[in-house]
């Protein structure tokens, strides 16, 4: 709808007339009334004009000719050509009356004279304001942005966060909420809040510990696991540790035979079951951790009838190097050590699903919402021998065994009809966690978001996870503020800084906060910038993201200089020790691992993850210390990064992405890397599925036509961009919309197919593993074993493959759409 306003006479026949005899009593006329000295010809001029202001569709009459209206011209008296000739007239005089000025005012000699320089009048500040709106970023914030930023800082606030566990739902997690608002408060941001949201949490019970036993034939105790892990420093010898548990294991004591599962991937179930014939009904299993998400465990387990699930860490995993050789003196786990974490397989509070946990919110009931149904407990490797040991039956495959000294069998049998109990007591229970956001305002485009994020709670110390990022963010916030400060920089658009709660137990903190204000950020965010570890090692940088930010991500790298080799940018170390297949550095698709996961796939927001990490040649699946004890402080400043060079260095990307998507005049997405990555991802598929596609007479013509249509637009959207002359900021704000919208083109309201809160058809958490992320993940379900389904179920999986085929064509051609102007062919 046009918002031109327009006071329109009474009787002229325009397609806004307002119906005949009404008259506004409380306005002035604002032509001359009847009988005055003004003289139109014979035709009465009318007494008054309705001066409500109408916001019309759209007008036929240029504002001349609505001038002309209002002079009297083409309304029956004068036609129109008069008022043109007249017109011409009146421009020829002005015209001619200005050079004559001109030439007069004009000093001897032409141009301006020394000591009398011409006078000009200042722009108006509506001229100021559009003039603004044109500029481009500073040079030079870059530079002294990065330059401001200390890692001493960083240490600081990395020793305060880990002096105490920070459990989700304690007092703790209330204390580093406003230990963080305190500091947003101390740097001068503009805005400050703490929001607390109630959401169901799940702790063990410290009375009741949890166990895990090995019974002889008569049922006696030969062995009990230990409840806590031992300290090995003094910063563990503390009484406020949370012992060894899974979040939201269901409560239960069961006894039976133990089967070992390796990393109870689906695949792993699936060669137990059909090349060996292990029936896993009513047996407990024994996973080692690694590979994939332990909740996507505990659901396979379930899944394949066991009565419950042990957790362990093997060495081949977590002590790589020696068993000996371990954390206080390296960063490999101890025999001691247990890795903590959430079963849950959704995300935000499980009481809510879909909505806000506000106070007013519905809340479901616990039996009717998806949690664990069998037992789940982690333990240590030095207990996990003890159980291992027992095993008999059929050895594992070597691609199976780990790195402790036994043969790793499958099961069932145990020696001398042995069995294993598995005691869980946990509780389940209702507590407050709190999410803190700061906000720097926008000079010109307040009212588009930078977000950047990062989670706060930890399963003990977490010095790594979270709290180096939540270290990096403070330090962040601080150096932005100096620019303002003492530089008079502002960035053009808003930047907000989170610190979320209750990640670690489902990404709870930034789901409620997003699903609360999910309107807004649908209209307003323009990406979302994720650090939840920021040093888990010191090889190389890793990033994952968007396609439409890789470029981004790039560039920022290019300007920040690698700890590890000063000669280098972290750009230049990152592709010579992680290339990709493109001949620039690999970056990973977004799984659900943290709290980027409800921005991309339920509101479509841009995403981005990184940090630096370790050598992917170790063939580790995380840092070997994760979620233990000895997360400490120690881990950070004496074995990894001592003079927090690896943290600085994660500081400055993460400034620099922030500036330029904060600052830049164009934002810096690429459409185009979008359309590549769809197409590499969709070719793999193919290979792997077109015998069976053809099989099946099914084709992926039409996908890669509508795919060829969204790389052409993007194609000409950025070379239409390329060639801008940036004169018009309605035209920037354009550009910059289809932009930052792109990534919302891809949500389907509906969700995946079973999947109605993962709503990105292009990418979202695998459900195989929740921690990584697929290509056409709705594609990649529906196709999973479908050459091992009989009839009619093979026939029926594939019509569902096909519609969701139709589906993914549907919103590519709608992204290409997105890109072109409005009603445009081809």
């Amino acid at each position: 709808m046009s918002s031109n306003y327009h006071l329109i006479p009474q009787n002229v026949n325009t397609p806004f007339q307002r119906s005949s005899g009404e008259v506004c009593d409380n306005l002035t006329p604002l032509l001359p009334e009847e009988g005055t000295d003004s003289e139109v010809g014979d035709e009465t001029p009318p007494s008054s004009f309705c001066g409500e202001l109408q916001i019309l569709h759209a007008s036929p009459y240029s504002q001349t000719e609505r001038f002309g209206f209002i002079m009297g011209f083409g309304t029956g008296r004068y036609p129109m050509r008069y008022y043109w000739i007249a017109t011409a007239v009146l421009a020829a005089v002005a015209l001619a009356i200005g050079l004559l000025i001109g030439f007069l005012a004009a000093p001897s000699g032409g141009g301006e004279t020394p000591g009398n320089p011409p006078t000009e009048r200042p722009p108006s500040e509506t001229y100021q304001a559009w003039l603004d709106a044109l500029k481009g970023e500073d040079e030079w914030v870059t530079e002294k942005l990065l330059e401001v930023l200390d890692a001493k800082k960083i240490e600081e606030h990395l020793r305060s966060l880990t002096r105490v566990p920070n459990l989700a739902g304690t007092s703790v997690d209330k204390d580093t909420a406003y230990y963080v608002r305190d500091e947003f408060n101390k740097y001068g941001l503009d805005s400050v809040e703490v929001v607390p949201y109630e959401v169901l949490l799940s702790y063990p019970d410290i009375e009741n510990p949890n166990y895990v036993y090995v019974l002889n034939s008569d049922g006696e105790e030969e062995f009990k696991s230990q409840a806590f892990e031992k300290a090995l420093t003094p910063e563990e010898n503390r009484t406020d540790i949370v012992p060894p548990f899974n979040a939201y294991a269901v409560n239960g004591d069961v006894e039976g035979q133990l089967v070992y599962v390796n990393y109870a991937r689906l695949e792993d179930f699936l060669y137990l079951e059909r090349n060996l014939s292990v029936n896993i009904t009513g047996k407990i299993v024994i996973s080692r951790y690694g590979k994939i998400y332990r909740g996507d465990k505990s659901n396979h387990a379930e899944m394949f009838g066991a009565a419950g699930l042990i957790l362990y860490s093997d060495p081949a995993d977590y002590a790589v190097d020696s068993v000996t050789d371990v954390y206080p003196d390296t960063w490999w786990l101890p025999g001691s050590g247990v890795q903590r974490g959430t079963l849950f397989l959704d995300i935000g509070d499980p009481l809510t699903p879909g909505y806000p946990s506000l106070d007013t919110a519905f809340r479901e009931e616990e039996e009717d919402i998806r949690l664990p149904k069998i037992p789940v407990h982690p333990i240590g490797y030095d207990d996990a021998l003890k159980l291992l040991e027992q095993i008999g039956g059929t050895r594992a495959p070597d691609s199976w065994q780990g790195k402790m000294d036994l043969t790793y069998n499958i099961g069932p049998e145990m020696k001398d009809n042995k069995t294993v109990r598995l005691e869980v007591n946990n509780v389940n229970q209702k507590n407050y966690t709190y999410t803190t956001i700061g906000y720097i305002k926008g000079s010109l485009e307040p009212d588009r978001y930078v977000i950047l994020g990062n989670h706060r709670d930890a399963w003990v110390f977490g010095s790594l996870d979270p709290s180096s990022g939540t270290a990096c963010m403070l330090e962040l916030a601080r150096a932005f503020k100096i620019l303002i400060d003492e530089h008079g920089w502002r960035p053009r658009r808003t930047i907000v800084f989170c610190s979320w709660g209750a990640e670690e137990y489902g990404l709870i903190g930034s789901n409620e906060w997003i699903e609360e204000n999910i309107k807004a950020l649908s209209k307003k965010a323009v990406l979302y910038m994720n650090v939840d570890t920021a040093v888990q090692g010191n090889h190389v940088f890793r990033a994952r993201s968007s396609p439409a930010l890789y470029k981004a991500i790039y560039d920022a790298t290019k300007k920040v200089t690698d700890p590890s080799e000063r000669s280098k940018s972290v750009f230049e170390n990152w592709i010579d020790k992680s290339p990709g297949s493109d001949g620039q550095p690999s970056i990973g698709t977004l799984g659900a691992g943290s709290d980027y996961a409800s921005f991309m796939d339920l509101v479509g927001i841009s995403a981005l993850d990184f940090r630096y990490t370790y050598d992917s040649a170790l063939g580790i699946s995380s840092y070997p210390l994760y979620h233990s004890m000895y997360e400490t402080f120690h881990l950070a400043k004496g074995i990894l990064d001592p003079d927090f060079e690896y943290h600085l260095a994660v500081t400055q990307v993460w400034a620099e992405l922030a500036r330029s998507f904060a600052d830049s005049l164009i934002l810096p997405f690429n459409c185009e890397d979008y359309g590549i990555k769809m197409e590499e991802s969709m070719d793999e598929i193919k290979r792997n599925s077109e015998a069976m596609m053809k099989e099946r007479g099914f084709d992926l013509d039409n996908f890669y036509t509508a795919l060829e249509e969204y790389k052409e637009a993007a194609k000409n959207f950025h070379a239409y961009i390329d060639n801008l002359e940036t004169v018009d900021p309605f035209e920037v704000r354009s550009i910059n919309d289809k932009l930052m919208y792109l990534e919302r083109s891809f949500i389907d309201p509906l969700g995946l197919p079973d999947r109605l809160l993962n709503r990105h058809v292009v990418f979202a958490p695998s459900s195989k593993n929740t921690y990584f992320g697929d290509a056409f993940p709705g594609l990649l379900d529906g196709m999973f074993d479908i050459d091992n389904l009989g009839e009619p179920e093979a026939t029926e999986q594939w019509k569902l493959v096909e519609k969701h085929v139709s589906v993914l064509t549907y919103f590519v051609h709608g992204a290409a759409k997105t890109l072109k102007e409005v009603f445009q062919d081809g």
